[in-house]
């Protein structure tokens, strides 16, 4: 290995994997669901961060939306 290197005789190249790079949230689940994911994730040899990655992928990709219902609290 050089001492030092010169620096400006590199190129400078935008990161084309920039735009895949994931982003670290802390997000909480209940405990059942993330023991669902890890069970399948052993079955089928992948992280279940991953799956739960590719499951909200999926709900994205397709539209699919939560069914909620907000209830007005009554005075």
């Amino acid at each position: 290995m050089k001492k030092n290197y010169d620096l400006k005789k590199m190129s400078w190249k935008p990161n084309p994997y920039l735009k895949s790079l994931k982003k670290s949230v802390t997000i909480r689940f209940d405990q059942d669901i993330v023991e669902y994911f890890k069970d399948l994730s052993e079955q089928e040899g992948v992280p279940y961060q991953t799956l739960m990655n590719q499951f909200l992928r999926f709900c994205k990709e397709e539209g699919l939306k939560p069914k909620t219902s907000w209830k007005k609290k009554t005075a």
